[in-house]
């Protein structure tokens, strides 16, 4: 059997942590939008109306209109290229706010690593016009970031909800591979909660990840994985090749933060700059294979401790899905917000099962 790594889709190294897949049952909704008649430009339209000058389309239910939705989109996703003298290259971002002033593009941290301490980081829209960006605050542990441009108005993605996504929902992912902008690939969900972790040992971060078959390559990273509407589930961040020496590129294996789960951090850092981590108040043993994470040491006055998880219990479960080892329960626990309470259950040093409930504390990011 082929080894597999996973790589972030821009210059990091990753690996997959585990897997455990699971499936909503709701199908995504209609969305309506007016299609000019002219220029067969896409505007959203809540009331369902349009004006003479436009026609009406419906976008989702059970089938996707993959050119209708990457018209509507692709205005919304943007080409990032960083320039510094640690490293450059170019990724992938897309509008999430956007003001009369100001825009927030919503992007991977590692595509932006490079540019923290100095260089430059610039932005292309659809249109090839250019703007320099500022870091707004990053997430290396979610592999999040936020950007600023002083340019307002700019055409807003639509936010979508990656709970309602099910195995086999269509998919589109726009972003610039390789630096060719707008560019639009078609799949599937093929799995949901991946545990996927990229980065390196100082940077690592922790995908609950949406795994898709639609094409991504270097360059996606940061770019948008849309639903059968149009509207935005996940971000791009990784690809799986084969570790073979041979160059990497999509081999139908690439993951997406679900929207859900990247929303709070990107609003977090929007309003302060900052973000935060949701704490089990654990330290698990890297070494350990035999299945589960393993409890080597409690974090004093969090959660674990509080509820009486004793050190060298294996955990099993975190709300009724299975961990297959340390990197997984990692990931698990980082899908949740901060303060959200959680079962656990683990085998005690004795060997006897046992459930505890868990308020999961709070720490910075960074």
């Amino acid at each position: 059997m082929k080894n597999i790594k996973v790589i972030a889709a821009f210059i990091a190294g990753a690996a997959i942590a585990g897997s455990v897949a699971t499936a909503a049952t709701n199908s995504p909704s209609v969305v309506k939008a007016c299609a000019d008649k002219r220029t067969n430009a896409l505007f959203l339209s809540p009331s369902g109306t349009c004006s003479s000058a436009r026609t009406l389309v419906e976008l989702g239910g059970s089938e996707m209109n993959s050119k209708t939705i990457a018209s509507l989109v692709t205005p919304s996703v943007v080409s990032i290229s960083v320039t510094a003298p640690s490293g450059s290259g170019t990724g992938s971002g897309s509008v999430y706010q956007s003001t009369s002033a100001f825009s927030y593009i919503i992007t991977n941290n590692h595509v932006i690593a490079n540019a923290v301490t100095s260089g430059t980081i610039s932005i292309e829209l659809t249109n090839g016009d250019q703007y320099p960006a500022t870091i707004v605050g990053r997430d290396p542990g979610y592999d999040l970031a936020v950007l600023k441009v002083q340019m307002g108005n700019l055409s807003a993605i639509t936010v979508g909800d990656s709970s309602k996504l099910s195995v086999g929902d269509p998919v589109l992912a726009i972003g610039s591979p390789l630096g060719l902008a707008s560019t639009v690939t078609s799949g599937i969900v093929s799995a949901l909660n991946r545990p996927v972790s990229t980065g390196t040992v100082d940077a690592q971060s922790y995908v609950n990840a949406i795994q898709t078959d639609a094409a991504i390559n270097p360059g996606n990273s940061g770019g948008a994985l849309v639903d059968a509407a149009g509207r935005l589930v996940g971000v791009n961040s990784a690809i799986a090749t084969l570790s073979s020496g041979a160059a990497s590129g999509s081999i139908g294996l690439g993951f997406s933060i679900p929207i859900n789960e990247a929303k709070r951090v990107i609003d977090e850092i929007i309003a302060t700059g900052k973000s935060k981590r949701p704490v089990l108040g654990v330290y698990f043993d890297p070494a350990y294979t035999a299945g589960g994470a393993k409890i080597v040491q409690l974090s004093p006055g969090e959660g674990a401790e509080k509820a009486g998880i004793p050190v060298n219990s294996v955990l099993r479960t975190i709300d009724g899905v299975k961990v297959a080892n340390s990197e997984a329960a990692i990931v698990r626990i980082r899908s949740y917000a901060p303060g959200a309470t959680v079962t656990v259950v683990v085998d005690l040093p004795t060997g006897v099962s046992k459930s505890f409930k868990v308020t999961l504390g709070s720490a910075p990011s960074l």
